[in-house]
């Protein structure tokens, strides 16, 4: 299930920009906003079209990764028609061709985790520093509603090849590759458990979770029910973002409407009935936690500041807020990093 919305492209280009110009260059990114001048249709002004148009330049010329990266654009923010799935097949067929091209060891594999009383199928990604011992940590690791594995391979990059682990780069239940099943509180968490169980046996036993924007709920949730050894929470919501009557940025109620499995926009009662689930209030009040790190920045526009603070003075939990940056601290991902790489090495192998 899928749906459209209206959407004014010229705000995603003004919210998205600084992380548009992390992995291309700043004068092709100026191109395609200057081209686009429609949101859904596939044709020329055209989101999706004018960035696959980007994307299959560098394909065509073998720059494999700058064409993913581009693809990625273009399926973005949701997969909420047949163009922008196509878009998304065609990044993963360009990721695919740049591996060779890695600083990092790199696996794609396909794993079966239990779901529902059956079974789920999703495409995983294993990343890791050259030579590191097969008895490593693994680190579980996801992007948000509208950003995943594939889309922040700069950032999952600069982690693996700082961190003596390796990293398990998944989708969440509701997006990407692992869009055939809906986004729920349940699922999506049974999904995470099947990974944890696969990374214990799959490296020394120590597991961490790093999860960014939406991934970071999930992070928060295994951290709080003391499921992984070490999890770090970037720009997770919580509790306050659930809250009923909580307006939306940027087009982020059809995004979260599209990974929730509606069919078509959602009322604002439709999403307050969903989301009073996702609340984690109950699993704050209790004391299971293991080792957390809680980190964003104070000018977010889509996680309120108290799903963060909300862990201050928690047992064995340390918060942090970054100054002038929004969401995940993005645009100041490398004060974020300098903060979680350490934690987490020390979290993992201390």
């Amino acid at each position: 299930m899928s749906f459209t919305w209206p959407q004014d492209p010229r705000d995603l280009f003004v919210e998205r920009y600084p992380q548009m110009t992390l992995g291309l260059p700043v004068d092709e990114v100026d191109a395609v906003r200057a081209a686009v001048t429609e949101m859904w249709p596939d044709r020329p002004g055209g989101w999706v079209h004018e960035w696959s148009a980007l994307a299959a330049r560098h394909a065509a010329a073998g720059r494999h990764r700058l064409a993913a990266q581009a693809y990625g654009w273009a399926k973005f923010p949701s997969l909420a028609d047949e163009p922008k799935r196509t878009a998304l097949a065609r990044q993963v067929e360009q990721y695919v061709l740049a591996v060779p091209g890695f600083p990092v060891e790199f696996e794609r594999r396909t794993l079966t985790v239990p779901y529902r009383g059956g079974e789920a199928v999703l495409p995983v990604h294993l990343m890791a520093a050259p030579g590191l011992p097969a008895d490593a940590p693994v680190v579980l690791a996801s992007g948000g509603v509208d950003s995943w594995k594939t889309d922040l391979h700069g950032m999952w990059q600069q982690l693996a090849l700082a961190l003596p682990a390796r990293l398990l780069l998944f989708d969440l239940a509701g997006t990407g590759e692992t869009s055939h099943l809906p986004m729920t509180p349940d699922g999506g968490a049974e999904v995470v458990e099947g990974l944890i169980a696969f990374a214990r046996a799959l490296g020394n036993g120590k597991v961490g979770h790093f999860g960014i924007s939406m991934g970071g709920y999930y992070s928060a949730r295994t951290g709080l029910t003391g499921a992984v050894d070490a999890s770090v929470v970037l720009g997770g919501p919580v509790e306050r973002s659930f809250a009923a009557g909580r307006g939306f940025a940027f087009g982020m109620d059809g995004i979260v409407g599209n990974a929730l499995g509606f069919d078509a926009m959602p009322s604002g009662a439709e999403l307050a009935r969903a989301f009073a689930s996702f609340d984690l209030r109950p699993l704050l009040d209790r004391d299971l936690n293991g080792p957390m790190l809680v980190v964003n920045g104070t000018e977010d526009v889509h996680v309120p500041l108290e799903d963060t603070t909300v862990f201050e003075g928690r047992r064995d939990t340390r918060v942090v807020l970054i100054p002038d940056t929004g969401h995940c601290a993005i645009s100041r991902f490398d004060e974020a990093t300098a903060v979680i790489v350490p934690w987490l090495e020390d979290a993992l192998t201390g």
